[in-house]
């Protein structure tokens, strides 16, 4: 397949793709090296990332097991479905521009997560340390105060509930 074609998968496509570790960092390689790799050596990094050595303490059986399966099953399937394409000549595989079709459904590196635990922990401290101090102070603050430093505080969870709402949505 052409790397101009452009292939729409369907969801149980992307899943089918992804739902192998092995495609899956087969396609963080490809992308870790620029978008083409010699399957010799993709063989060999698969390899040590699943046996979790380095490339040089590899045995040849390892290695001809990781070979054979991407040379049999997962790069036939990405080659099939758009993702990669696969110079048999040369032993090269290049990913496509229809790699982009899976960025959806995998975790984006750079975005960093924000810890809303952390965010709500620190909000109840706060907001209890300012509830004591103020029902502490109970006979010089009248009770209107009170109230209104409670209805602070429900507001701002609500306030980081909806918050939170609409950083998972987007």
């Amino acid at each position: 397949m052409s790397s101009n074609n452009t292939t729409t998968l369907s969801r149980d496509e992307v899943y089918d793709i992804l739902s192998n570790g092995r495609r899956r960092f087969v396609i963080y390689l490809l992308r870790q090296e620029g978008g083409q790799i010699a399957l010799n050596e993709l063989s060999d990094r698969v390899a040590a990332w699943e046996n979790d050595i380095p490339v040089d303490e590899l045995s040849d059986q390892q290695v001809k097991r990781v070979y054979v399966s991407l040379y049999q099953t997962h790069i036939p399937k990405l080659e099939e479905s758009g993702i990669v394409e696969y110079d048999k000549d040369s032993g090269v595989i290049k990913l496509t521009s229809n790699v982009a079709s899976l960025d959806a459904y995998l975790p984006d590196e750079d975005r960093r997560e924000i810890p809303w635990q952390t965010i709500y922990l620190g909000l109840a401290i706060v907001g209890l340390a300012v509830y004591g101090i103020a029902t502490a102070a109970q006979g010089t603050i009248p009770q209107g105060v009170l109230n209104v430093v409670g209805l602070l505080i429900f507001v701002t969870f609500g306030a980081v509930v909806a918050a939170q709402y609409l950083y998972e949505r987007t």
